[in-house]
């Protein structure tokens, strides 16, 4: 049986040091639309393609938030965040006009008394690039100092990348999102090039005067199934191509044992790039994983089917909530996770802020969506409490919107979206969300 979650009514929010920044997150494929105002992604093409998404749509529309948004300007003035953190098309800047578009956004929202916080990639690949290529971190780079030069009088907090890990493991090497590829451990150079390009991007956004810069990783805390020797090892191994192989070379300047050898190129000479020191560590967190030794077989798990083949496997969470999506619910692994990188990587870790979080529930009366904000929040306050140095929490996501692979079928947003008309609709969790956030204040 599932339990629900239960929200700790009885004890309003603790106080967040002066100065933390709120806000939400959203990323152009899932929002802009308009998809024929631009030149294509390899979304576009992976969409095409028949039985890709469950539902059978595409983002060609999405939110329409690219002629759309200053009505969603007006809902984040509305709920009173800081910041909205949203990310900027590649394919859109290579297009006429589309830089354009980033502009009035920019403008828009420092009107409004919100920060712009872009993300320079999210996972919306140009179709004339592809990761297993080194070049394309370069290409990166270029893209970036444009966008810098035309928005960074007014953009001072900047994003290199989203989710390099699952653009690797999801689109590379299970092939479940675009570009498809099933390469397994294969993909690995992706995972390189786009650490490379994320260096690359540093180095071009000091060049434009950038002092607030930082990555969003995925990370979560990894459970061995059990304390057999065999689970143990699964764990660790999956604990370091998830979380590790995407820290260590940021924050250390060096592969985990054993994985720098399998990268391409002059890796010593890479790491010193990759490595470039930021201002911030962004960690988008939504759940732990339990992981075991492998079981010979296929798995389905989270709307994946994990091959046989890899060297573990991922297991079920236990008597905890699940939300509509049958992700498991555990504030608590925020905090596990966030003391854990605090006592891994020392005085190497920077500040840390959360850049998503966040939950699919259906439905506009969504009290599930609140309880799960409201433990996470909780959570992220004894991080703080426990030493860890947080700056700020986003909230994934503004809006209802495109959930990749699954299309329509989850909703993660604070503001419902009738796709058929495009009305938004603020939920429950929007005001107390807006509610938490003036208490803070």
């Amino acid at each position: 049986m599932i339990r629900r979650m239960a929200i700790d009514a009885g004890n309003p929010i603790p106080r967040f040091p002066a100065g933390f920044l709120w806000g939400v997150s959203t990323s152009a494929h899932q929002i802009e639309g308009a998809a024929d105002e631009r030149e294509p992604s390899v979304w576009d093409r992976f969409e095409a393609e028949p039985g890709r998404i469950k539902d059978g749509s595409t983002a060609a529309v999405a939110c329409d938030h690219y002629h759309r948004h200053r009505e969603d300007v007006t809902l984040l003035a509305d709920l009173g965040v800081d910041a909205y953190r949203f990310s900027i098309s590649w394919p859109r800047v290579n297009s006429p006009g589309g830089l354009d578009f980033y502009d009035r956004l920019v403008d828009d929202l420092c009107a409004a008394g919100v920060r712009p916080v872009p993300t320079l990639f999210h996972w919306d690949l140009p179709v004339t690039q592809d990761w297993l290529g080194r070049d394309t971190a370069s290409r990166f780079a270029e893209y970036v100092a444009v966008v810098a030069e035309r928005l960074g009088d007014r953009v001072k907090k900047w994003i290199t990348l989203n989710e390099p890990a699952e653009h690797t493991l999801l689109g590379h090497a299970l092939g479940a999102h675009a570009p498809g590829k099933t390469l397994l451990f294969d993909a690995l150079p992706v995972a390189h090039h786009q650490l490379l390009a994320h260096g690359l991007a540093v180095r071009a956004l000091r060049a434009a005067g950038a002092t607030d810069i930082g990555i969003a990783n995925s990370h979560g805390p990894t459970w061995p199934a059990s304390q057999e020797p065999e689970d143990i090892e699964a764990a660790n191994f999956y604990d370091l191509l998830l979380n590790r192989l995407f820290a260590d070379p940021l924050l250390l300047g060096e592969y985990p044992s054993g994985l720098g050898e399998l990268m391409p190129g002059d890796v010593e000479s890479d790491l010193k790039v990759i490595a470039e020191p930021i201002d911030w560590y962004g960690v988008n967190y939504y759940a732990p994983s339990r992981v075991g030794a492998p079981q010979g077989a296929e798995i389905e798990f989270g709307g994946l089917t994990l091959p046989a083949e890899l060297p573990f496997s991922v297991r079920e969470i236990e008597d905890v909530p699940v939300t509509d999506f049958g992700w498991p619910v555990v504030p608590e692994g925020l905090t596990e996770l966030l003391t854990t990188f605090r006592d891994r990587y020392g005085d190497r870790l920077p500040p840390v802020v959360i850049t998503e979080n966040g939950c699919s529930y259906d439905g506009i009366d969504d009290q599930d969506r609140i309880a799960y904000l409201d433990g996470h929040v909780r959570a992220l306050h004894r991080a703080l409490e426990a030493g860890v140095d947080v700056r700020g929490y986003f909230v994934w996501s503004l809006l209802d919107n495109f959930e990749w692979a699954e299309g329509y079928e989850r909703r993660f947003g604070l503001v419902h979206v009738d796709y058929e008309t495009q009305e938004r609709t603020p939920k429950a969790s929007y005001g107390w969300f807006q509610g938490m956030l003036r208490a803070q204040r």
